[in-house]
């Protein structure tokens, strides 16, 4: 029997700087960066060396992507801080960072027939001439699973790396119930 493998691909995490961002001086001083406050009222700023985004605020929010885990949060941010700190911008105060999504990626060991799924998984969705994978938001969770016939899947919706991995074995234990039938 094959073992459920996965890896996480991107952390999306919240942090509050407790300072105020004069984002214009921002985008003036920093050269990763784009502004256009007509189309969206965050700065993007680029870390191209960490492969990390960070959506910037002038309230001294922040949303980080890019980020491969929960504990390189903190030096993301941290890397943020610095690279604000060229434009004048001194962040004192400890920030407060909250994961707000993981994504993963792996496989269930199944081959899957996601008609089958679609029928038998109450909260399933398949339209295959629209997507080639079945969309399963799991019931009591905020987690949702894309499944695909090679057994191939995608996790999303989870805040920790213990949610990813409960619930990749509870839809592998699902799963398996489900082609006993």
């Amino acid at each position: 029997m094959s073992v459920t493998s996965y890896t996480i691909q991107n952390v999306v995490a919240s942090a509050s700087l407790f300072v105020d961002i004069p984002l214009e001086k921002v985008a003036t001083k920093l050269a990763n960066t784009e502004y256009n406050p007509e189309q969206f009222p965050g700065l993007v700023l680029r870390l191209t060396s960490l492969k990390i985004t960070a959506l910037v605020f002038s309230s001294g929010k922040i949303v980080v992507t890019g980020v491969k885990s929960e504990e390189g949060v903190p030096s993301a941010v941290k890397s943020i801080q610095k690279e604000l700190a060229k434009a004048d911008i001194k962040c004192t105060k400890k920030p407060e960072m909250r994961v707000e999504n993981m994504v993963a990626s792996g496989d269930i060991g199944l081959k899957l027939n996601l008609t089958d799924l679609a029928f038998n998984l109450p909260t399933a969705e398949y339209e295959p001439e629209q997507f080639p994978g079945l969309v399963y938001k799991v019931p009591g969770w905020h987690i949702t699973f894309l499944l695909f016939s090679t057994g191939k899947i995608v996790c999303t919706g989870a805040k920790n790396e213990g949610e990813i991995k409960k619930s990749v074995k509870d839809l592998r234990k699902t799963l398996l119930e489900l082609k006993k039938k």
